[in-house]
């Protein structure tokens, strides 16, 4: 093992690593490609930190701050796979914000609060206290929230421009200097353009914005002024969450570094908004934060670690996952392997086909045992409903793709809002169709997706998964328990042992068996998963009046097939001819009980 210490500062654009001596002395500086925590999957992350290990392979301690962390479970993931790569190292993570804000600290040791204020190509206030309380004020990407930022600057300057050319009729000179730096003939090119060009291209054209600004260009000023506007604000409300009277900010970034006339307007803002704040540069670099930390775990074995906040709505902190969790008794019947398909690789498709229709049929007496569970559920759901209050489905994998799925078909179908009924899958959009590695054991981020939700106290969750021990999906059930609101869990485990404390209001639990296919639960067990969730919410939807006989009255006549369905309707419903039908759907818009009423009307 060397005497060395490795700092590794990865940010979004760029990564920096520093080698020190244990006393802190510079032996090298490398720079590598971005290390973005939220963008790189189970191999490329173990293939980044590889990368970093070749310049310094045995340390004796390893500080890392990396963009993307956001929670203290992205913090207990990215230590587990840096230990595979610094396997006895004393190892410090945390997001590259709080690494930053230990050269903060150590530059006004005396503060009672510090705020790191970052503007590079993106932009972040993040401030603490000496008490470890945390504040945040943007962070949230170059889409929706990187104020001040150099990516805010540029896009803002090219809609100012946009908007002269429009609104004037003339090319402004700074249209022209963009077009330029950006290597475009013609400003249509840029609609393309910003479809595909990523962050770090069009936050580039910060420099040709400064550079304007220094000429004196109106809008390039006017574009300057509002970012410093909105930055200095930013750090205003971050300080003002800390509750200090006495914060000091530290300026990081490269905006600031390089545009040291923009530090200055900026700090005169937050002077005028906050009477006698401290504003300094800061006057080591960042990445040095991650050396700090490496040498808190080296000498201490801990050091002080403010991860980035979640901003959770919830004050509520969630329990211990292994405290909710419940444990297993024995194998769960899913995981077992079926005796009749034991030679399935080597049948003929003919008596394959026979064997999942055999097994299938088991399905009707599995859900009939669960059949009080699962009315009991049917009249939670149908109260609710009646209350204007909402079902969730939360679930992962083909758990969480189903319960989607039926939640996506109650608007067209019984033409509810769409969000009396609301999917809630791991790994959010992406995972509908593609796995997202490790979501479905992230207990914290299913507590957060619904705390972001806002639940109501009449609404009801309702856990999809199949093995019943989903990190996910119990993260979401702790969530709806610490509010009190009625929650349920689908699963199709009777192994299952609960700790009294933990067990959800309902467990619909059918033995299903084992699968045809061992362990693959998209099978028997996804097939009674769609049918119990179909009786859900049609029945419940039957309870609120959405059905007249067998006729779902309220469906969206949004296509051919719907209209024609719709005039049969309501013709069966009030007894008159197609044409009568047709012409009262139009004069209803397309509303059955609306069009039938007016028949009725006419009629009188």
């Amino acid at each position: 093992m060397s005497q060395t210490i490795l700092g590794i500062e990865a940010g979004g654009t760029h990564t920096t690593l520093l080698i020190t001596t244990p006393e802190g002395a510079l032996l090298e500086k490398h720079s590598l490609g971005p290390g973005n925590f939220r963008l790189l999957g189970g191999s490329e992350l173990q293939n980044f930190l590889r990368d970093c290990a070749r310049h310094a392979p045995h340390p004796l301690a390893v500080g890392m701050g990396m963009a993307g962390v956001r929670h203290g479970d992205d913090c207990v993931l990215l230590r587990k796979a840096a230990r595979l790569v610094w396997p006895s190292q004393p190892i410090w993570v945390d997001h590259d914000l709080a690494s930053a804000l230990m050269v903060a600290q150590r530059q006004f040791p005396k503060a009672k609060s510090h705020v790191l204020v970052l503007s590079g190509t993106g932009s972040c206030c993040f401030g603490v206290d000496t008490k470890g309380k945390e504040a945040k004020c943007g962070g949230w990407g170059h889409h929706i929230g990187d104020r001040g930022s150099a990516y805010e600057i540029a896009h803002s300057a090219i809609r100012s421009v946009i908007q002269t050319f429009d609104q004037k009729g003339k090319w402004p000179k700074l249209g022209a200097s963009l077009l330029r730096a950006s290597m475009h003939d013609d400003p249509n090119d840029w609609i393309q353009w910003f479809q595909e060009a990523d962050k770090a291209e069009v936050a580039s054209l910060a420099v040709t914005v400064f550079e304007a600004w220094e000429s004196r260009d109106p809008l390039a000023e006017q574009v300057i002024r509002v970012a410093a506007d909105s930055l200095s604000r930013d750090a205003e409300a971050c300080a003002l969450k800390l509750g200090s009277s006495a914060p000091a900010f530290v300026l990081a970034g490269s905006i600031f570094l390089k545009q040291p006339k923009f530090a200055r307007l900026f700090t005169r803002r937050l002077q005028c908004l906050w009477k006698d704040a401290r504003v300094s540069p800061m006057e080591e670099m960042s990445a040095w934060g991650t050396i700090y930390a490496a040498q808190g775990m080296l000498h201490h074995g801990n050091v002080s670690s403010y991860r980035h906040p979640s901003s959770e709505p919830a004050p509520v902190t969630h329990p211990a996952p292994h405290d909710v969790i419940p444990k297993v008794s024995g194998l769960s019947p899913t995981e077992g392997r079926l005796e009749a398909s034991r030679t399935l690789d080597c049948m003929d498709f003919g008596d394959a086909f026979d064997l999942f229709l055999r097994e299938d049929t088991r399905l009707q007496d599995a859900i009939r045992g669960e059949k009080t569970n699962i009315l009991t559920l049917i009249r939670w759901v149908t109260a609710a409903f009646k209350k204007g209050a909402r079902l969730y489905y939360v679930g992962a994998g083909t758990s969480g793709r189903l319960g989607v799925l039926d939640a996506s078909e109650c608007p067209p179908t019984f033409g509810v809002p769409s969000n009396q009924v609301q999917g809630i899958i791991a790994g959010g959009r992406k995972a509908l169709w593609d796995p997202v590695e490790g979501a479905e054991d992230d207990f914290d981020r299913g507590w957060r997706s619904m705390a972001w939700r806002r639940l109501g106290p009449n609404d009801v969750v309702l856990g999809i998964a199949a093995s019943g021990r989903t990190p996910f999906v119990h993260g979401a059930l702790a969530y709806a328990r610490s509010k009190q609101v009625r929650h349920g869990l689908l699963c199709f485990n009777p192994a299952l042992e609960w700790a009294k404390h933990a067990r959800p209001d309902l467990v619909i639990c059918p033995n299903t068996g084992e699968e045809i296919l061992t362990g693959s639960t998209r099978l028997k067990a996804g097939t009674a998963t769609k049918m119990i969730l179909n009786m859900i919410t049609t029945l419940s939807m039957v309870g609120i009046g959405k059905v007249k006989s067998n006729l779902m009255i309220d469906v969206q006549a949004s296509n051919e097939k719907l209209r024609d369905r719709a005039v049969r309707m309501v013709a069966t419903l009030h007894g008159g001819t197609r044409e009568r039908a047709m012409d009262a759907l139009e004069r209803s818009d397309w509303k059955v009980l609306k069009a039938c009423n007016l028949l009725s009307t006419d009629e009188d």
